[in-house]
């Protein structure tokens, strides 16, 4: 599979819950759709955080941008789109969109990183992130899990 520099899309149908008195997708629910999104990204890198944890690795947040466009609102269909950013053996960083989309508009494959994306741009921002042993000290993702690492950073 092709990842470097790939979107992966994933499809969320904003839900009740999710939205606030106005009518509008509350802010906070972006950044858990972005952990979606970093949580899917793996998943289709044949990865999942269970098996990096039984590794000893965590991946905490260190840093996290968030630009609001336009509110999503109750039933809409959105995509959280989701690339590596950038990566090291020690930090990985993620780039983030929300996207509204029809149902027409929606490709569940991987879109090139020159490729547009789908719909209407609603949020954008991504987070960054530093790999860390079970004791909160620096791990070198490249030492510990060096194929994830290789897919990670195109290498």
């Amino acid at each position: 599979m092709e990842t470097e520099g790939a979107w992966r899309l994933y499809p969320i149908r904003v839900r009740y819950q999710e939205t606030d008195q106005m009518g509008v997708v509350f802010h906070g629910n972006y950044v858990t759709w972005f952990e979606v999104g970093r949580t899917e990204w793996i998943r289709s890198a044949g990865y999942d955080y269970k098996t990096i944890e039984s590794k000893g690795l965590l991946l905490p947040v260190v840093d996290l941008q968030c630009t609001y466009v336009a509110p999503a609102k109750y039933d809409d269909l959105v995509v959280v789109c989701t690339r590596i950013a950038g990566s090291s053996p020690l930090r990985v960083e993620f780039q983030s969109q929300v996207r509204r989309v029809t149902e027409a508009d929606f490709r569940a494959d991987l879109v090139a990183y020159s490729s547009a994306l789908p719909g209407e741009l609603l949020v954008e921002g991504g987070t960054k992130h530093v790999w860390v042993n079970e004791q909160w000290q620096p791990a070198r993702l490249n030492r510990v899990l060096p194929e994830l690492y290789a897919l990670i950073s195109g290498r």
